[in-house]
C-alpha cells in the first residue's frame, strides 16, 4: 500500500472520529503524496550527480529556513 493511500485512510478516519486531528492528517497526506511521487521519479531516473542532488535538496532549504522563522515562504 502506498504512503498516500495509508495517509488518505487515516484522514478519512480522523474526519469521522477525531476532527481535531484533521489538519495534521492533511499535512501527512500532502507529505505522503510528495514522497511517493519523488520516489517514483527517482526510481525511473538515471543516477544523479552530487551537484544535481545538491540542487534538488536546495529546493527544500527555503522550507527549513521558514520553519525556523528565518524567511517567509
Amino acid at each position: 500500500m502506498s504512503r498516500a493511500l495509508t495517509a488518505r485512510n487515516k484522514l478519512a478516519a480522523a474526519s469521522r472520529h477525531h476532527p481535531e486531528q484533521v489538519p495534521q492528517r492533511r499535512r501527512d497526506l500532502a507529505e505522503a503524496k510528495i514522497t511517493d511521487y519523488v520516489e517514483k521519479v527517482l526510481a525511473e531516473a538515471p543516477p544523479l550527480t552530487p551537484d544535481q542532488r545538491a540542487r534538488l535538496a536546495g529546493l527544500l532549504a527555503p522550507v527549513r529556513r521558514a520553519e525556523r522563522g528565518d524567511v517567509d515562504v
